[in-house]
């Protein structure tokens, strides 16, 4: 019954949406050039599909989950190499980031958007063996379709904030019965696992840990990108910044500068289409900068880079002084994965808040391997790491020897989705 009612709704929620996805078309980079697949059009393409008929079917949403999808797929096929996948975005950027790093045996799609002849299409083409989706991304035809077929339907690194599981709770009616269709939800944490299983008391949920603790940094060139644009001195880096963040960073340089110089700043807005948005409110500061998006390098150096491309947040990262990662200040308190600079042995700045990263925010914090500020704590906490080279060492060696500690979820993984194949 939640099913009809929720394919009743479907075209008009989409024709809401409609306008917000052609908007993200059109002004976020990317993979476009098979974008008709969403709507489950394959062309040319179909006789190459074919031959993955079988595999594992691995849905990502964008950029974040698909690394870990990625470093998982690399560790199944050298465990199994016999195996074959096939690997789902949402996101444009997420297609990007996939077809660049595709691994062998492995095809890229973008995922078909939930409506059932769309779903179908893509099951028809695909035939899977099972049916991985990681996360959160729970689409009610995409796993019902795949049930209906006999395909096992897992959900590996899952995770529930506790708003949306207050909001699960709420239409617990159609949320219970989707959940208990997955033949296994293993969560990121115990956290996790208490709030699937608030939801739908009956579904098949276990603690697998969160593979993102068994990343693989992207391969890095020893280019130094942030000197080609800032020169010498200290770096702060500001990653996956939200509206209000980057002004918030940019004020607390400008206290720091006096005192610091040499000091230089980076901003790596999470969405690389605001680059207009901050490249504005950077002209109304006093101090020269430039943006990564215009291709060359500038022929001075400047005192802020605005790194408004997509994917090379890594590459900025890792010449880094003091890592800040975003949507954690000016409002925001989601939080972005902290995990990217713990394994670069960056010295972490974060908000005091993280709804969707607290598991791992809080081992970071029981390891002394992260520093969170408020607000208007933050120069304050900046002041303190840019005058002690020792203090940003040791929290960065923290950092990194935590994350190392905490593997393991990624073979737990494999494990299970091998018993589902047997």
């Amino acid at each position: 019954m939640g099913r009809f009612f929720y394919n009743l709704v479907m075209p008009l929620a989409f024709l809401v949406y409609l306008p917000k996805l052609i908007f993200r078309y059109r002004t976020r980079c990317g993979w476009k050039d098979t974008f008709g697949e969403r709507f489950g059009l394959y062309g040319k393409r179909e006789k190459e599909l074919r031959a993955f008929r079988g595999a594992t079917w691995i849905h990502a949403v964008s950029v974040g989950e698909t690394l870990v999808a990625l470093s998982m797929i690399r560790k199944y096929h050298s465990l199994y190499p016999e195996r074959k996948f096939v690997i789902s975005t949402t996101t444009t950027t997420g297609q990007e980031l996939a077809r660049n790093n595709v691994p062998e045996n492995t095809a890229v799609i973008f995922c078909p958007i939930d409506f059932p002849w769309m779903v179908k299409r893509c099951l028809d083409l695909l035939q899977p063996a099972q049916l991985v989706i990681f996360e959160t991304e729970i689409w009610p035809n995409m796993i019902t379709l795949a049930k209906k077929r006999g395909i096992p339907v897992m959900l590996v690194n899952g995770r529930l904030s506790d708003r949306s599981a207050r909001g699960y709770r709420r239409l617990k009616m159609f949320f219970a019965p989707l959940l208990n269709k997955f033949d296994l939800i293993l969560a990121q944490s115990e956290n996790d696992a208490e709030r699937f299983l608030s939801v739908a008391p009956k579904a098949n949920v276990q603690n697998g840990g969160n593979l993102k603790f068994d990343q693989k940094l992207p391969v890095l060139t020893d280019d130094d990108l942030l000197r080609a644009y800032l020169g010498d001195g200290k770096v702060i880096l500001a990653g996956s910044t939200h509206p209000g963040e980057e002004e918030l960073i940019v004020n607390s340089f400008a206290e720091l500068k006096p005192e610091f110089p040499q000091l230089k700043l980076a901003l790596v807005p999470r969405h690389a289409e605001r680059g207009d948005d901050i490249a504005d409110m950077l002209k109304k500061s006093r101090y020269s900068f430039a943006r990564r998006s215009d291709g060359a390098f500038p022929d001075e150096k400047v005192d802020i880079l605005l790194a408004d491309t997509t994917g090379e947040m890594t590459q900025f990262m890792k010449d880094a002084d003091v890592v800040i990662m975003g949507k954690s200040f000016a409002g925001h308190d989601e939080g972005h994965n902290l995990i990217e600079p713990a394994l670069l042995s960056k010295a972490i700045v974060t908000g005091p808040r993280l709804r969707n990263f607290r598991f791992l925010l809080g081992i970071l914090k029981q390891s002394q391997a992260v520093v969170t500020a408020n607000d208007s704590e933050l120069t304050g906490v900046l002041r303190d790491l840019l005058k002690d080279d020792k203090l940003r060492a040791e929290l960065g060696d923290r950092a990194f020897r935590t994350i190392g500690s905490n593997g393991g979820a990624t073979d737990r993984a494999i494990e299970a989705l091998e018993r589902a194949l047997q």
